[in-house]
């Protein structure tokens, strides 16, 4: 019998290396989902089942464990089903094929400057809010649709502009209490509802704003700015992970980079 490494071709490679970006975004999406202990299971079962059935040939415990994984993947759909539609959501955004478009065409470059324009009124919004602790909640999106959240709110469109995101927050605006969404370089709605995080992990000083901010960063690509009104503070969330107390300028790289 020939030795393994011998037989190794670069499709093998291939093969592992796809496995391994596979497994990769797999264990981000779901880490980002609060669900990263249950990948961590799932994963450990999956080397005991090759070590007990394939290496090992244990009969008795192999074929519990052959059961077990024929009528897995029915049960993954179920547990997973919402991380599996994220998932494919994210791979059939059209946002997702105009970043590959992007270094094709000049024209997908422009838009892309365009998109950014919002930045700066953004960052200065947010910095004035702070200034006079006046609490906020902007969420934007990026290649997964937010349309189910905006449909929660009042639905309009407008220029971004730090004047129109001050006002719409400003403490006796009837919309001051939800959250404001940014879609394709517009506001498209404030006053909407975000789903709410039940992460043990996240500090209890934090209150409802930073937790819808985080759920919906659990559940969709969508960056969300926070601004705390008991501590005139900016923190964002992004890809299940909140980063608090940010300067301005952190706020500023993170929205370029990251959207």
């Amino acid at each position: 019998m020939p030795l393994l490494w011998l037989t190794f071709s670069f499709k093998d490679a291939i093969d592992i290396l796809l496995v391994a970006i596979f497994l990769f975004y797999t264990y981000r999406i779901l880490k980002s989902s609060g669900s990263k202990a249950l990948f961590i299971g799932l994963f450990t079962f999956v080397i005991i089942w090759v070590l007990v059935s394939q290496i090992l040939k244990m009969r008795l415990m192999g074929a519990i464990l052959d059961k077990i994984v024929s009528v897995g993947a029915l049960t993954l759909i179920i547990i997973f089903q919402d991380e599996i539609r994220k998932f494919l959501v994210g791979i059939g955004s059209t946002k997702r094929w105009r970043a590959v478009k992007r270094w094709f065409t000049k024209e997908a470059r422009g838009a892309e400057s365009e998109e950014k324009k919002y930045v700066a009124p953004v960052v200065l919004a947010c910095m004035n809010l702070a200034k006079k602790k006046t609490g906020a909640l902007i969420a934007i999106q990026h290649a997964m649709d937010l349309s189910n959240y905006i449909h929660t709110g009042e639905i309009f469109r407008a220029e971004i502009n730090s004047r129109l995101i001050e006002n719409i927050f400003f403490k006796n605006s009837p919309l001051h209490d939800g959250a404001m969404i940014i879609a394709d370089g517009q506001i498209r709605a404030a006053g909407c509802i975000l789903p709410v995080s039940g992460s043990d992990e996240l500090n209890k000083d934090l209150g409802l704003r930073h937790r819808s901010a985080l759920g919906l960063s659990q559940e969709t690509d969508a960056m969300v700015v926070i601004v705390s009104e008991e501590r005139g503070k900016i923190s964002y969330a992004f890809h299940g992970e909140i980063h608090q107390d940010v300067s301005t300028d952190e706020l500023r790289q993170a929205l370029e980079k990251n959207l």
